[in-house]
C-alpha cells in the first residue's frame, strides 16, 4: 500500500518539485571505510601493544596497516562499484530489446508490479497504461521494481573509491592519535586509544541513524561495541604471541 501512494504522489507531483535526500551510498561507503580503518588499525595498536614494549614498532605497524588498507579498500570500492555499473548497463540493454521484442510480455509485468500494490480494475489498467505510453518510464519503472536494480553514473566507481579510501585513512588515524602525546606509556596510550576510538565509533553509529532510521543510542552502542569486540581480537592474538618463548 505504501508504494501505491508513493507512486500516486509522485504521479500528481509537479515537474519542477525536487526534494533533496541523503545518498544511502555515499554514507555507506563512509561508514565502511572510517569503520574498517578504525577497526583495523586498533586491533594492530592492541596486538602489537601486548606483544611488545617499542613505541616505535607500534608506529610502524600502524602506519603499514593505514596504507595498505586505504589503497586496498579503495580499490574494492572501485572494482566492485564498476561491476555493480556494468551489471546495471547489461541488465538496462536485455530491458530494452525485451520491450521491443515481446512488448506484451513487459506491459504484463508492469500490470502484476502494480496488482501487487494492490491496484484492481480499472486503477490497474489506468496505471499500467500510463506508464507503458512513456518508453522512459516504462524502462525505469521495470529496472526499479522489476530487477530491482539503480543506476550507477560513470563516475561513480571512482568517487567510491576515494570517498572508502579516504575514510579509512581517516578512521585509521583515530587510534593512532593517543600515541602522539603519550609516546612514553604504551599502556595509557593503548587505553586512551580504546576509549577514543569507542567514542568515534558511537558518534558514527549516532550519524548513521539520524541519516537513515533507529534508535541513536542503539545505533551507536551497536557500532561501538561490534568495532571494540573486533579491535580486541587483536589484543587476544598479541597477548598470546607475545606471551609465547622466543
Amino acid at each position: 500500500m505504501a508504494s501505491r501512494q508513493k507512486f500516486e504522489i509522485l504521479m500528481r507531483m509537479p515537474q519542477k518539485h525536487v526534494e533533496r535526500h541523503s545518498r544511502p551510498t555515499l554514507l555507506s561507503n563512509f561508514i565502511l571505510g572510517c569503520q574498517d580503518g578504525l577497526v583495523n588499525v586498533l586491533g594492530i595498536i592492541l596486538g602489537v601493544g601486548a606483544a611488545t614494549s617499542e613505541v616505535r614498532i607500534i608506529f610502524v605497524a600502524a602506519l603499514a596497516a593505514l596504507a595498505a588498507e586505504s589503497i586496498s579498500m579503495g580499490a574494492v570500492a572501485y572494482t566492485s562499484t564498476f561491476a555493480r555499473r556494468n551489471h546495471y548497463l547489461r541488465e538496462l540493454e536485455r530491458e530494452k530489446m525485451e520491450m521491443r521484442t515481446v512488448p506484451e510480455t513487459e506491459k504484463a509485468e508492469v500490470r502484476e508490479v502494480f496488482r501487487k500494490w494492490g491496484y484492481r480494475g480499472r486503477a490497474l489498467a489506468d496505471a499500467t497504461k500510463r506508464i507503458v505510453s512513456n518508453p522512459k518510464a516504462w524502462l525505469e519503472f521495470m529496472m526499479a521494481h522489476e530487477l530491482d536494480l539503480e543506476p550507477v553514473e560513470r563516475s561513480a566507481p571512482s568517487r567510491s573509491a576515494w570517498i572508502v579510501g579516504s575514510s579509512a585513512v581517516v578512521g585509521s588515524i583515530v587510534p593512532l592519535i593517543p600515541f602522539f602525546f603519550t609516546a612514553s606509556n604504551i599502556r595509557l596510550g593503548t587505553e586512551a586509544s580504546v576509549v577514543i576510538s569507542g567514542i568515534v565509533l558511537f558518534l558514527i553509529g549516532v550519524y548513521e541513524a539520524k541519516t537513515t532510521v533507529g534508535s541513536l543510542w542503539r545505533s551507536g552502542l551497536q557500532m561501538a561495541v561490534i568495532g571494540l569486540v573486533a579491535g580486541f581480537a587483536g589484543y587476544l592474538i598479541g597477548s598470546l604471541l607475545g606471551a609465547a618463548p622466543v
